[in-house]
């Protein structure tokens, strides 16, 4: 039998009493903004689309054409959805303020447009990731940070879109991850994982190992028991560059993805809110664990909406060998 991801996402909407066709609709304008960012994706190498923008966006990252198209795509699609107040992005310095005031505007949304944009020009498998929230309650509801700034474990959903060998949406709305793969053919998204369960103990590590002179020494200690059998396994190295590429190879294989702080990013390089949330919410979810290096990512607070983050995510096993390492044990 196939199932489309709309179909999926309002058969979901019944386990919740009271729900409404508002959050399909939202979700469908993700839906279709990815499918034009693989449309352009796919076609890069001949549209005139590869190569630099020539701006310099918030991050202080030189935007690649891909990004402005896939951000503006994003933008398009979902200002169309009433259900959406505010979003937010990571090519905007500020959230965009749609119609927080109005009573229909029930859900912010925040978005990474084309993450391992770096990678576009050589070919190499880059992604989308997003995060939704609820409208903050009360007075709060007319401050547009209050809809965004909100910890990871009150995501109502979130998920990535993967641009590689094929393209895949892996989504969870709290119950369970599930992906769905795009057919060219119809230009549907259909269920091809289900119930997606990260492996509780992997066998490869992904992290950038030239920077290790200037990690904390937890990080150092850690990695040294991986690659030595430490751990009850000697694990291999598989880094893409692009986080998405790299958390959804762990989430199918097992494992653990590592971006630790370094001298020169004392904080962590990743973003909190829209790439590090949706990540650790879909492991959690597979049933792996997410740290920051002192708490689970989720719940941490959010100061600003392009507060940067060290991230440990991954199976059970590589999770509970990392607490150690934190431990000192």
């Amino acid at each position: 039998m196939i199932t489309t991801f709309q179909q999926h996402v309002f058969q979901e909407q019944r386990r919740f009493p009271g729900a409404t066709a508002e959050f399909s609709w939202l979700v469908s304008g993700i839906s279709l903004a990815t499918k034009m960012i693989e449309a352009q994706v796919r076609r890069a190498g001949l549209g005139g689309i590869l190569g630099s923008h020539g701006e310099v966006n918030v991050q202080g990252e030189v935007q690649q054409k891909l990004d402005v198209y896939a951000n503006e795509a994003l933008i398009h699609c979902l200002s169309l959805r009433d259900s959406i107040g505010i979003i937010a992005s990571e090519e905007n310095e500020e959230p965009i303020v749609l119609r927080h005031d109005s009573p229909d505007a029930k859900y912010a949304i925040v978005f990474d447009p084309l993450d391992g944009s770096s990678n576009i020009d050589v070919a190499v498998t880059i992604g989308t990731t997003f995060a939704i929230f609820r409208r903050p309650e009360g007075e709060l509801a007319g401050d547009p940070l209050e809809w965004v700034l909100q910890p990871g474990r009150r995501q109502v959903a979130a998920g990535y879109v993967v641009y590689g060998s094929s393209t895949v949406l892996v989504y969870s709305a709290g119950n369970g991850v599930h992906g769905f793969t795009l057919d060219p053919g119809v230009g549907s998204y259909l269920l091809t994982h289900e119930n997606i369960r990260i492996p509780e103990r992997g066998q490869y590590y992904s992290i950038n190992e030239s920077y290790c002179d200037r990690w904390p020494e937890c990080y150092v200690t850690y990695l040294n028991r991986l690659k030595s059998g430490e751990t009850g396994r000697r694990y291999s190295s598989r880094f893409v560059g692009s986080m998405v590429a790299d958390f959804h190879r762990t989430l199918l294989r097992g494992g653990v993805f590592i971006y630790p702080p370094n001298r020169d990013y004392p904080e962590g390089k990743l973003r909190l809110l829209y790439e590090a949330n949706p990540v650790a919410f879909l492991a959690e979810q597979a049933g792996g664990a997410s740290s920051d290096g002192e708490r689970s990512i989720l719940d941490v607070r959010p100061r600003d909406i392009h507060q940067r983050t060290p991230l440990v995510v991954g199976g059970r096993a590589e999770m509970e060998a990392f607490g150690r390492c934190l431990e000192g044990g």
